[in-house]
């Protein structure tokens, strides 16, 4: 089939989708395969979005901590201790951050500015690659993954380039809980 034809599934269909995302609320569980690790470290907790610019990740097990991501400010609370960061001082972090939010809001623009795309898949069960463009970035994250239905993101998988990995398995607030896969 020729590309746009009717019918096809495509980046432009998804970003279109993700778009019409204003906020949504979350559960996350988050495992953490590190190499010197035996077991993979897991959290769980909330997310919640508000387009197009606020992420907030409250993470409630194993111990209380939150990030919160405003505009160009990413603040960090941990143990009774906050900290703010503006993005523009650390490049990385901002590309990293932008991977998920550009996602989110079906922003198409922001993410090719940090990453080269690649969908796979159908509107049913879809799976976003990007590839940082980014050679300091690079040397960090290897990939991001990005897998969802439609119009909505289920899972988030990144792969280091030292070959650690972490997989966020997403439940929008109000489903029954599915258990995540590894």
């Amino acid at each position: 089939m020729p590309a746009g034809a009717a019918g096809e599934w495509d980046l432009a269909q998804l970003m279109e989708l993700l778009s019409h995302n204003k906020s949504s609320e979350a559960r996350f569980v988050e495992r953490k395969f590190i190499a010197l690790l035996d077991q993979p470290v897991e959290s769980s907790g909330e997310l919640s979005y508000v387009a197009p610019d606020r992420l907030e990740k409250r993470t409630l097990k194993p111990k209380p901590e939150s990030m919160l991501l405003e505009g160009g400010m990413l603040t960090l609370e941990r143990g009774g201790h906050k900290r703010s960061l503006p993005l523009a001082d650390y490049p990385e972090v901002g590309a990293f951050v932008e991977s998920i939010r550009g996602t989110l809001a079906g922003d198409r623009e922001a993410l090719q500015r940090a990453y080269g795309l690649a969908l796979e898949g159908d509107a049913a069960q879809w799976t976003l690659t990007l590839t940082p463009s980014e050679p300091r970035m690079a040397q960090i994250v290897q990939k991001i993954r990005i897998g969802g239905s439609r119009g909505e993101v289920s899972s988030i998988e990144i792969l280091q380039a030292d070959g650690d990995r972490s997989l966020m398995s997403i439940q929008k607030a109000g489903r029954p809980d599915k258990a995540p896969a590894s």
